[in-house]
Formats: structure tokens, C-alpha cells, sequence
């Protein structure tokens, strides 16, 4: 690879204007050298705003520009292999948004193109290389409660005003582009923390509904998971509930204790064992995606090994295609 890590941005959406696209310019090595949106006016504006020196006008002209040597796809799901496969057929890595695309036949097709080229292919689940979840992980392989057994969690939230404009419904709510709904879009995030804790599953079931009618996709899921290592997982999602009722909240039981954090409020992790009760108060850093996009780059340098990647990714739409039953 070359010596600095010359980024093309495509997409231009909220998700880069904080979480992510200021660590391309933060990270030694690494530069935002050029953004594409399918809106010129908009591309322009983002440009001048986040100092970013190129624009362009379509995605073909960003992937081929020989100064840009890595892409970020910053796009809706439904585009996601698309831009993924031509950018690794030019040679140039990827490091694409999550969910990985909108479908698992998509994911398997941009690993495909990944293997037979050799262009590597990282995927957004950035929580992965963020320490408070690196903290859930250490208090595990110090086997601080013992063997894990069962693992429960429950994210209930209430519809936002978007929700109910049927005329112009969030992105996120459309399958025809995000590929399903708000547990596409937040509970693929879960999904993949869990495999990364407790390793490959052996067994999945699930139900979704749409029980308030706001929307096409589910937004009422329920989902019970055997890990390879014996551990059961159960899970609960709800989109259409009263203020009252919202929760976020993950609790891991074992033989000797429990860990319980969350997997978006970034509540204090809590520890309770025979020792009594610890918390570890851990916040998420000014840029979520800085940690993980520090490890792409590095592994693009050569100097180290990045956690979310398109094989371990793949696997996280095949685990909602088998809880919604769509397999």
C-alpha cells in the first residue's frame, strides 16, 4: 500500500457527519481526499464544509481516480455491494457502512469479489474496537463470572415523528433501500457484538411482526440463538411502544456472576460477582468509528489487524434473514 491512505468518500449521509468521516483526517496516514453524492449541490456543500479537496460527480470517477487508493461506501444498503464489488475490481479496499449490504446473497457475492481479487473488505461494526465493549470482552476472558450461560436483552424504543409520515418515510424503514427495517439498521449492531463475544452460532429461531402498522418491515422481534460454545441468547426488539417503556439493556449471566451494559445508551457496564458489585462508567469516543477505522488504516499500513471484516459481517445478515424467517 502506499504510504498515506488517500480515501474517496461516496454517500454523504448524517453517519459521516460526526461518527465516522472526521477520523479519515485524525488518523496518522490517512486522508479524505475526495467525496461523491448522487447530489452534485449536496457533494459541493459537504465538501466545503468538511475541507475535503475533491468532488465528484459520479461514483465511477471517485473509484478510478488514481490518487484515491481506499473507498468508504457511506450510502443506503441497497447500494452497498454494488459500489463494494466495482471499487475491489478496480483494486482499491473497501471499508463499507453496516449492515454489509441489504441482503445476505449481497454479502456473499462482495466476498466473493474480495476473495478472487485479494482486495480486502471491512465493514462499519465498529463497536467492535470500541472500548467499552473491549471492556465487556476483558471481564470475559478473565472469567470474572465463570462459565456464561445465558445471555438476555431487550431494546425497546418508541416511534419518532418520522415514523409517521407515510409520505415520506425514513430511508430506514424502506426495504427497497435499507433492505428492512430499524432492526436491519440497529440490531445487526447487537447481533455482531454478540458473535464477537461468544463466537460462531449453532442454532437461531425468530419471529418479527408489524404490529403498528406505520411501516412495511417489522417492528416487533423476538429471537433465541445457541452459540457453538453452549451459550443461550435470547433477544427482544420492540419500535412501537410507549415512552415509558423504552430500555436498552444487555445482561450476561455465568456460573459465578453477571456483566450488564447496553448496546447503545453506553450505560456504566455493571459487574456482579462474589467480589460484589463494580461498575465501569466508559464513554464512546468523540467519533465512534475512530477506533475502527484507526485499525483499517493499520492494516492497510501493514502494521496490524482490523476485527470487522466481510466474512465475520456476512454472517450477521444471514442472522437476521433466519430470525425473520426470510431464508
Amino acid at each position: 500500500m502506499n504510504e498515506n491512505i488517500n480515501w474517496g468518500m461516496i454517500g454523504t449521509g448524517d453517519v459521516t457527519m460526526k461518527k465516522s468521516a472526521p477520523s479519515f483526517n485524525k488518523i496518522d496516514n490517512s486522508s479524505l481526499v475526495g467525496v461523491m453524492n448522487r447530489n452534485m449541490e449536496k457533494a459541493i456543500t459537504y465538501a466545503k464544509q468538511h475541507g475535503v479537496p475533491k468532488v465528484f460527480e459520479t461514483a465511477e470517477e471517485l473509484i478510478n481516480d488514481p490518487n484515491i487508493n481506499a473507498i468508504y461506501i457511506a450510502t443506503p444498503p441497497s447500494s452497498h455491494a454494488e459500489y463494494a464489488i466495482r471499487a475491489m475490481n478496480a483494486g482499491k479496499p473497501v471499508y463499507v457502512e453496516k449492515p454489509m449490504a441489504a441482503t445476505y446473497s449481497d454479502c456473499l457475492s462482495m466476498n466473493e469479489v474480495s476473495n478472487r481479487t485479494g482486495v480486502p473488505l471491512f465493514v462499519a461494526y465498529y463497536r467492535r474496537s470500541m472500548d467499552y465493549f473491549l471492556k465487556v470482552r476483558e471481564l470475559l476472558s478473565e472469567n470474572t463470572i465463570g462459565k456464561p450461560v445465558v445471555c438476555n436483552s431487550r431494546f425497546y424504543r418508541p416511534p419518532g415523528p418520522e415514523d409517521y409520515e407515510k409520505e415520506n418515510l425514513p430511508w430506514r424503514v424502506v426495504p427497497e433501500i435499507s433492505g428492512g427495517g430499524y432492526f436491519h439498521d440497529m440490531g445487526c449492531h447487537e447481533l455482531d457484538i454478540m458473535l464477537y463475544l461468544f463466537g460462531d452460532v449453532k442454532n437461531i429461531d425468530g419471529f418479527g411482526r408489524n404490529v403498528g402498522g406505520l411501516y412495511t418491515p417489522e417492528d416487533t422481534i423476538v429471537y433465541s440463538i445457541e452459540f457453538e460454545n453452549g451459550l443461550l441468547y435470547s433477544g427482544a426488539w420492540c419500535f412501537y411502544c410507549d415512552e415509558g417503556a423504552a430500555i436498552d439493556t444487555i445482561e450476561i449471566v455465568g456460573e459465578s456472576g453477571s456483566i450488564e451494559f447496553s448496546c447503545f445508551g453506553f450505560t456504566p457496564i455493571e459487574l456482579r460477582n462474589g467480589d460484589g458489585k463494580q461498575e465501569f462508567p466508559i464513554a464512546p469516543p468523540e467519533h465512534v468509528q475512530f477506533p475502527m477505522i484507526s485499525s483499517v488504516v493499520e492494516e492497510l499500513m501493514g502494521k496490524g489487524s482490523s476485527p470487522s471484516k466481510g466474512e465475520s459481517a456476512a454472517k450477521i445478515n444471514w442472522m437476521i434473514e433466519e430470525i425473520l424467517r426470510r431464508t
